[in-house]
């Protein structure tokens, strides 16, 4: 399945580079100066990206200012928090805050206004920007502004590029991100000249007339309506008027209905379809077939049934099909092979039937992605095969690729991101596959299959690694520090595991998630955590482990989840547990630790899970035990403890609130990481019972 983040679309309409002045330009007009001074005063600006705007100065030179080169008169101010572009780093420290001054008003040739992916904490968007009547593109776009959108807008005329909604929060923040909406859609009707629209979680669930409103824009290109609660398309309108639209994009809206008819009149222009993460019902339309110039079609995340329509065959310029996530049945129409200019298809998560050989994909000498996950289609090639095309993603999980390895894996030079978990292939994997796989720097998932083979001085450097429940054995494999996520569960690997976490690395690793539960590993856990620091969840539970745990494991500040049960640790809960402040999970059940239950167990405020069961504590449940209000599950059971059970377990609000092992489970659903799971065994009157795949503590 394909997914951009939306900033890419919307930074393909213009260059986020402005051009360097010559120094022979005119010098920017003293009254436009002064009234940029003003916009800037009344700007927050945390990062200083306005700190060449000095008085001394040209405001044509001044970062994000461009000047006409023959008046020297302010025509574009590109604002942009640039920092959007390098993932690397936050970018809250250098986005633009405060008020946008009516200054702005004095700048009567302005026809470029950026202000995206800055921080204007919910204000209104000013009305006073609908009198700047030389305005051609308009940006606010993740710029947190909220409220209504003053329809002031409707005076710009000019207008070709209107980019609107979105608010570019952390994913730690715990604020509700401003949003905007619309009492109506009349002012749009008035933009006469507007080419581009994008409105991105703006609400417009008010306005039932969008599609007719809308399609009264007559050199409308791109209507962008992205999570915009609207849940009606006008389905009773035989014909829509737009006349010029290329691109249609109405993903993730509140769709509950066909699709309606007039979407395959515009057959002349429409270049680009996607109405993912709806629900739309009933079967795809051969209809769509009479949309003949399309090139990307995205139907992905609804609920259409039946089969796949055979007209799809006539759209010959398609390069993206995306039909993932449906209710889609039957065979794979023949016609669908006849589609070679494809790059991208998926078909994935659909009740789908039949073959695929390499007689179907002998045309498809284009493609890059292909998804065929959670299908019952039957993959069938020749060991030889050689495939006409070069993958850059295969997904091929939980459908029928065994049960012999497919060697023409080796062919793929360009692939990045591979799963063919649960895909039932059985037996040893070869031995050019590894040295092969150690050129892939994205996704490597061959979970859940019967592949076997031994692993001792294999060398991983993809970014995301998963051999869990398989048949692998030997010494575990050595790293790249480029690694991030690695799931080598449920094997049977052996040997002392200092062995891999004092392996020499050239750098820090980046190992973030780290699961090698259920082995044969033995031996302590070793001294040397400094080179894991960014590890945030770590599962080493049902081994062989024994010792002491290590003080040394503090070096591991960044846990979120800690999971040693079932070995046989011995010593006392360690207090350097203690600095784990982001701690969610904590399961130290099953082993033979002794002591009391420290009282600085009440720090780790952000715990939803602690389990000592089955050990050797001793001593009373510490009072402090009561600072822990996120706690969904506690349990202390079979140890030798002793006194009264505090009674402000009463108020535990969460864990009373989840009232039936289902309600334990929907309320234990987080995490970033897709195949990264913890399991948790509870002792339930009596009863034990294991949850896994759900503790996803993110």
């Amino acid at each position: 399945m394909m997914v951009f983040p939306l900033f890419w679309f919307l930074f393909s309409f213009v260059s986020s580079t402005l051009p360097t002045q010559a120094n022979t330009f005119p010098p920017c007009n003293e009254t436009e100066k002064l009234a940029l001074l003003r916009f800037k005063r009344a700007l927050f600006d945390p990062g200083n990206s306005l700190s060449s705007w000095s008085a001394h100065d040209d405001c044509c030179e001044w970062n994000g200012v461009r000047c006409h080169n023959i008046t020297g008169r302010v025509i574009k101010l590109h604002l942009s928090n640039s920092c959007i572009l390098n993932s690397e780093i936050s970018c809250h420290q250098f986005a633009l805050g405060g008020k946008v001054s009516p200054a702005l008003l004095q700048l009567e040739f302005l026809n470029y206004l950026d202000l995206s992916y800055n921080e204007f904490g919910g204000a209104p968007i000013p009305s006073f920007l609908g009198s700047i009547r030389s305005l051609t593109y308009l940006d606010l776009f993740a710029a947190s502004f909220g409220g209504l959108i003053p329809p002031q807008l409707g005076n710009l005329s000019n207008l070709h590029y209107l980019i609107l909604g979105g608010s570019y929060y952390s994913s730690n923040s715990e604020k509700e991100p401003p949003s905007l909406y619309v009492e109506n859609l009349h002012w749009i009707s008035h933009l006469s000249s507007l080419e581009y629209l994008i409105m991105f979680q703006v609400d417009l669930h008010k306005e039932v007339h969008w599609v007719e409103l809308t399609s009264m824009l007559p050199s409308l290109y791109d209507l962008v309506l992205y999570d915009c609660k609207i849940d009606n398309m006008s389905p009773s309108l035989k014909y829509v008027n737009f006349t010029s639209l290329t691109f249609l994009f109405l993903s993730w809206n509140n769709f509950i209905h066909e699709i309606p008819n007039w979407l395959f009149n515009l057959n002349t222009s429409l270049l680009g379809l996607n109405l993912q993460g709806n629900q739309f019902t009933g079967q795809i339309p051969e209809s769509y077939g009479q949309l003949k110039h399309l090139e990307s079609l995205s139907l992905e995340f609804n609920s259409f049934d039946g089969p796949i329509p055979s007209s799809i065959g006539n759209l010959s310029s398609l390069t993206s099909l995306d039909l993932f996530g449906n209710k889609l049945n039957g065979t794979l129409p023949s016609s669908l092979w006849l589609l070679q200019n494809l790059v991208h298809l998926y078909i994935g998560n659909n009740s789908l039937v039949g073959t695929v050989s390499e007689a179907h994909l002998k045309k498809l000498s284009k493609l890059k992605s292909l998804d065929m996950s959670s299908t019952s289609l039957i993959f069938k090639v020749k060991p030889n095969w050689m495939p006409p095309f070069q993958l850059e993603r295969l997904y091929m999980s939980s459908c029928h690729l065994g049960p012999n390895f497919p060697t023409w894996l080796q062919t793929q030079t360009s692939l990045f991101h591979l799963d063919i978990s649960n895909s039932g292939i059985i037996g040893v994997a070869p031995t050019w596959f590894w040295k092969w796989a150690s050129r892939m720097n994205g996704l490597i998932d061959l979970s859940n299959n019967k592949i076997s083979g031994n692993l001792s001085g294999v060398w991983f450097n993809s970014t995301r690694i998963h051999l869990n429940s398989n048949c692998f054995t030997g010494l575990l494999p050595a790293l790249s520090s480029n690694v991030i996520a690695l799931n080598m569960a449920n094997n049977s690997f052996s040997g002392p595991i200092s062995q891999f976490f004092c392996q020499k690395l050239n750098r820090t690793s980046q190992l973030e998630a780290l699961d090698l539960s259920n082995k044969d590993l033995s031996g302590q856990l070793p001294q040397c955590w400094n080179s894991w620091s960014f590890l945030t969840h770590l599962n080493l539970g049902n081994n062989n482990l024994s010792g002491k745990i290590p003080d040394s494991l503090s070096s591991v500040f960044s846990l979120e989840a800690l999971d040693l049960q079932n070995n046989s640790f011995s010593g006392s809960i360690p207090s350097s547990l203690r600095h784990f402040t982001s701690l969610g999970l904590l399961d130290l059940s099953v082993n033979q630790l002794l002591g009391n239950i420290p009282n600085w167990i009440g720090e780790l405020t952000s715990l939803n899970v602690l389990s000592l069961r089955s050990n050797k504590l001793t001593g009373e449940i510490p009072l402090q035990i009561c600072r822990l209000a996120a706690l969904i599950v506690l349990d202390l059971a079979d140890n030798e403890l002793s006194g009264f059970i505090p009674k402000c377990l009463n108020n535990f609000s969460l864990m009373a609130a989840i009232k039936t092992p289902n309600g334990l489970f929907t309320a234990l659903q987080y995490s970033r990481y897709e195949i990264f799971v913890e399991s948790l065994i509870l002792m339930t009157v009596g009863r034990e019972f294991e949850y896994k795949g759900i503790l996803k503590i993110c």
